[in-house]
């Protein structure tokens, strides 16, 4: 597998973009929705661009559709945690907003590198 730095990626650039802004958004919540619900939100956010990180480092095909895999699973857990914050009133229609372009543009970036990385993989076999 050829060596690819993580910070290179623009899903590891998007997924720090947006784990940047709910950290910024949950820093100015009450006590009482930062306890349960915004450290929910912060392991889910972060766990992104940690498990793509993993994943390049982790030295095989293999292992980082592995890790990818997991990564798109946190922007799932993100995305329902954001929406019970935004059920709860704690997310204004701006911060949605801008959370939203960020996940529009996340996703399908993240889909293609997983489908590239299955191409590698079969064409390695």
């Amino acid at each position: 597998m050829a060596y690819i730095r993580f910070q290179d990626l623009d899903i590891y650039k998007l997924a720090e973009k947006l784990a940047d802004v709910v950290w910024n958004i949950v820093n100015e919540w009450r006590p009482l929705a930062k306890d349960p619900l915004g450290k929910q939100i912060i392991r889910a956010v972060d766990s992104i661009g940690a498990n793509i990180t993993e994943g390049t480092g982790r030295g095989s095909f293999l292992d980082n559709r592995r890790f990818g895999y997991i990564a798109r699973g946190s922007l799932y857990e993100t995305q329902h945690w954001l929406r019970q914050a935004y059920r709860r009133r704690l997310l204004t229609s701006e911060q949605t907003s801008i959370i939203h372009a960020i996940v529009t543009e996340l996703s399908p970036k993240l889909n293609a590198y997983l489908k590239s990385i299955t191409l590698q993989i079969t064409s390695n076999k």
